[in-house]
């Protein structure tokens, strides 16, 4: 059983969806993905975690980023669950959810934890980068519901990160100060962040948001 970490590369897979089959890396192509896992169909917690993901279709767009989510029941459930999505939540279902009634991909991604339940996947979340890199994992029980603020927020502080060589700091939201690495000397600083630093400790160095 794979025990996917940090820098992994994700597996792939072939796989049934409610929107056809699917190869998952082409599928994912050089997007981003946030891939997570419900305990099963017609479940209350999923239905509104499904409803949110599908209302932020648009912000998950501006970032190149592309849901996919996996229970363990059948495609036929999955329609119907879609339609119960749909009516409930206000927002229709805009992305697939791959059928994995074998428990084959489950098993792949290490979703089945048979402490806390031995027939349904726990609420993992895993968010892959266009390399196919595992950046982000997240495991949440199944009586809690995540939340995809958090994943957006994520998603934004390791884009920014990429592109710009920083990190952010505690509670960080898009438009803040972020922190320079440690390993950029001091000397380097004005070339490689011209908005100008705050040193607080020789180690914490903060800049305004390269991206404003």
């Amino acid at each position: 059983m794979a025990h996917l970490r940090l820098g992994d590369t994700a597996p792939d897979f072939n796989a049934t969806t409610t929107e056809g089959d699917i190869n998952f890396h082409e599928w994912a192509g050089d997007n981003w993905v946030v891939f997570f896992s419900h305990p099963a169909d017609f479940t209350p917690v999923c239905t509104t975690e499904l409803g949110r993901a599908a209302a932020l279709n648009g912000e998950f767009q501006k970032r190149h980023v592309k849901p996919i989510c996996i229970s363990v029941d059948g495609l036929e459930d999955h329609h119907a669950w879609a339609k119960d999505i749909g009516e409930t939540q206000g927002t229709e279902m805009n992305f697939p959810i791959i059928a994995d009634p074998n428990k084959e991909v489950a098993e792949l991604y290490d979703m089945m934890h048979p402490n806390a339940d031995s027939t349904h996947t726990v609420r993992s979340v895993f968010i892959i980068d266009p390399n196919k890199k595992v950046r982000l994992t997240l495991t949440y029980p199944a009586s809690c519901g995540r939340n995809f603020d958090e994943i957006i927020r994520v998603i934004d502080a390791m884009q920014l990160s990429d592109e710009y060589n920083i990190a952010t700091p505690v509670d960080w939201k898009d438009g803040d100060d972020v922190i320079i690495p440690p390993s950029v000397k001091n000397e380097d600083i004005a070339a490689k962040y011209p908005k100008g630093h705050t040193e607080i400790k020789p180690y914490l160095r903060t800049t305004p948001a390269p991206n404003k």
